[in-house]
């Protein structure tokens, strides 16, 4: 009896996604996502105390210079939570899209010589990253007693905005990952990416000192709803995020199916560029 003949070849159409095929290979991003949290833990000195960290560390600069002494407004709360609060989306936002950047160059023994839906490798990173977020947390809801703090009653919408980070981290992440396959000096843009778009998220300062006028037009950067929502949510600060959350996930949408447009459109061309 003839065997069956799979062929594979690129998809035609402006975005076309395989769910069944994803599901398919679901397993194979459960290896990759575990495989991304093992190499981030084992053998390592302090295990999970690094996701605390580097949020805990960075806290503890930005209370001192921008808290203490630039005297930043912090919308009524302790500026280490105001601060820590963020970081905790900030960082997880930051360390996915670098990790899904390098994630297809990282990997181009198995690019080239396996077939998977190459859309799972940027995501794996970022699914990995929902435990270092986890981790993180716990060391805000210790904080939160501390200062007397404690969560609102607007807790329940805190999955919404962490969801609009993932989308926003999964977008760009996708778009950069191409990237750096076709132009490899893209290893060299994303550290300073991430810095100039962390001053233009309000993590350090909240988005009130916007001027009302432009406030929209900033929140077209999709950190800026999922920063601002996180904290409503959790610490009950007073801005209204919604408006700036509306925005923010309109424009994390749009740069999520042009990252997976961009992505699917040079996927057929990475075995060969690696």
């Amino acid at each position: 009896m003839e065997k069956p003949v799979l062929r594979i070849q690129p998809r035609k159409g402006w975005i076309e996604i395989d769910f069944k095929e994803l599901v398919r290979y679901s397993d194979l991003c459960y290896l990759l996502v575990w495989r991304d949290i093992l190499v981030r833990y084992k053998q390592t000195v302090l295990g999970a105390a690094w996701a605390v960290l580097q949020p805990l560390l960075t806290m503890i600069v930005f209370t001192i210079f921008f808290g203490n002494l630039a005297k930043i407004p912090s919308e009524g709360l302790p500026y280490p939570l105001f601060s820590y609060s963020a970081l905790l989306v900030w960082g997880f936002f930051a360390n996915g899209i670098s990790q899904a950047s390098n994630s297809l160059i990282g990997t181009s023994n198995l690019v080239t010589k396996v077939y998977f839906p190459r859309i799972i490798m940027p995501a794996a990173p970022i699914i990995a990253g929902l435990l270092d977020m986890a981790v993180a947390f716990s060391l805000l809801l210790l904080l939160m007693p501390y200062y007397g703090v404690f969560p609102s009653a607007n807790v329940w919408a805190l999955p919404i905005f962490v969801a609009l980070a993932v989308m926003a981290a999964l977008g760009a992440g996708t778009w950069l990952a191409a990237l750096n396959v076709k132009y490899r000096d893209f290893r060299y843009v994303v550290p300073f990416l991430t810095q100039f778009w962390m001053f233009v998220s309000p993590v350090v300062y909240p988005s009130g000192m916007v001027p009302e006028k432009w406030r929209l037009l900033y929140a077209l950067n999709p950190m800026t709803g999922s920063i601002e929502g996180f904290r409503w949510a959790l610490l009950g600060t007073q801005t209204n995020p919604w408006p700036m959350v509306a925005v923010s996930a309109l424009s994390a949408a749009v740069i999520l199916t042009l990252g997976i447009f961009y992505f699917q459109r040079t996927e057929e061309f990475f075995a060969d560029l690696i």
